[in-house]
């Protein structure tokens, strides 16, 4: 940087060229490159600055162009709030599919059933939530975020509303909340009161929303329709919300890929939350669903732990391939997860299942195992998620709604077998499939960050080449 005391009126006018020459080249020469002389060429000058060195830290960014008034239009103030209300509003969907399971023999005994039927209607629940998205992303992007809040105020549908705005995928810590605020309950008093705790953070976040939330979306594609004849705007209106266009992105295998990877993970979250009462119960000969929910914290922890420092290592790992490679490549923050998927939360559930059951260890190690792979976890979604918005920044909506269906399909799968399989192969061999679906969507996961930039030009290539072919035509 330049001294502070320099000034512009001791630069030496260049040969032949009298001072106010030089001084007008420099007043009004134009900033866009062109082909002249390099006698001619805009040179760095010294100037007079208000800041000196050790001050230019301290100076605030200022962002100018035409998006300035988009992003400010709500104070830093209403931002908080709207953040503080979407995310009590996701908080909701993971702790209703999981603080019953703290409950499920309980309820199953209610209805003469067995747990796996309970089991069942939950991963029904997470099924309809994958699918939801697919719905609501296009409607919120056409009609507004608002308006798809206010018309259907159930839990899944204001969660995913919510990622419209915030672009941020659903964290894990309340996954494990719920199981253990079920388990307080069902142990003093009925089962029946887990839901009616959900009935009223349900009916408090409905009031948050209508009083508290405004509509954020900067365009609504609704105002496109306005004037067109009826035919034609239900022709367009279909083709906006045909779920189809989201399936379709994954024609891009890299956006296949990363979704199969964040579905072994969720496989795995759900898999090893649901069956805790009918596995550690009987291990460690506990009688209460309080003590049952206290395992529920090992991985809550590791989630809470993972969500400080997972961010910050992915970002870590894309400036350190910067560093190497000169330039930014949107695959390389897949790399930051590779090794916590391929091989710690992998070990953990091996460790974890055959610990379990082979009964040895104690309490201690499955505890260990459960907070270990739950901070790993947190070390690869970050990664997966952003990748998804980093690669399709102008279908960002569809694109999560899309990884959303395709992880909680699998969420669904995992809880609706976990019980079954238990039974029928054992938590150990249970386990080592889960570990096995991990290590191949780090297989692919590696792929992706090898290849996924060649793979994503290659599909734009075909598609450019079809919609010239149309043209033509």
């Amino acid at each position: 940087m330049a001294p502070a005391t320099a000034s512009s009126s001791t630069a030496p006018a260049q040969s032949g060229q009298s001072p106010e020459m030089n001084d007008a080249e420099k007043q009004y020469a134009s900033i866009v490159p062109s082909e002249r002389d390099e006698n001619h060429r805009l040179q760095l000058q010294h100037t007079v600055s208000s800041f000196s060195n050790h001050e230019m830290a301290h100076v605030s960014y200022v962002a100018t162009g035409d998006n300035d008034e988009v992003y400010n239009r709500f104070t830093e103030r209403r931002k908080l709030i709207i953040t503080a209300v979407l995310s009590f509003c996701s908080f909701l969907a993971p702790i209703s599919s999981t603080t019953v399971l703290s409950a499920i023999p309980e309820v199953a005994a209610t209805f003469d059933c067995d747990g796996s039927i309970i089991n069942l209607s939950n991963a029904m629940y997470m099924l309809f939530m994958g699918v939801s998205p697919c719905f609501y992303g296009p409607i919120g992007t056409i009609y507004g975020r608002r308006w798809v809040r206010n018309n259907h105020n159930e839990n899944v549908d204001q969660d995913h509303a919510g990622l419209g705005d915030v672009s941020e995928m659903l964290t894990t810590d309340e996954k494990a909340i719920g199981p253990f605020i079920g388990g307080i309950i069902v142990t003093f008093r009925s089962w029946r009161d887990i839901f009616w705790l959900q009935t009223a953070l349900a009916g408090a976040a409905t009031i948050f929303v209508v009083f508290f939330q405004p509509e954020t979306i900067h365009y609504r594609r609704a105002d496109e329709l306005k004037d067109l004849p009826k035919a034609e705007r239900m022709h367009t209106l279909w083709q906006w919300l045909n779920p189809l266009r989201i399936i379709r992105l994954y024609r891009y295998p890299n956006l296949l890929t990363v979704a199969v990877a964040a579905s072994s993970l969720v496989w795995n979250m759900y898999s090893l939350l649901t069956p805790i009462r009918y596995v550690l119960n009987p291990r460690f000969a506990l009688t209460s669903p309080l003590q049952s929910g206290l395992f529920y914290i090992a991985p809550g922890a590791g989630y809470l732990v993972g969500t400080l420092v997972g961010g910050r290592w992915a970002d870590r790992t894309v400036k350190k391939y910067i560093h190497i490679r000169g330039s930014r490549v949107a695959e390389d923050r897949l790399r930051s997860c590779l090794p916590f998927i391929g091989i710690v939360i992998p070990a953990c559930m091996l460790v974890y299942g055959w610990s379990v059951e082979k009964r040895v260890g104690g309490v201690a190690l499955p505890v260990v195992m459960m907070f270990l792979q739950g901070v790993a976890q947190l070390f690869c979604f970050p990664s997966l998620n952003t990748y998804c918005l980093d690669v399709m920044q102008s279908r960002s909506a569809e694109v999560v709604a899309g990884n959303y269906a395709f992880r909680y399909l699998f969420a669904a799968a995992g809880s609706a077998a976990c019980l079954p399989a238990v039974r029928k192969i054992g938590v150990g061999w249970f386990s080592t499939i889960s570990a096995g679906f991990l290590v191949a969507a780090a297989a692919l996961t590696y792929a992706t960050a090898e290849y996924g930039r060649g793979w994503r030009d290659a599909v734009d290539e075909r598609k450019r080449v079809r919609k010239e072919g149309e043209n033509v035509v």
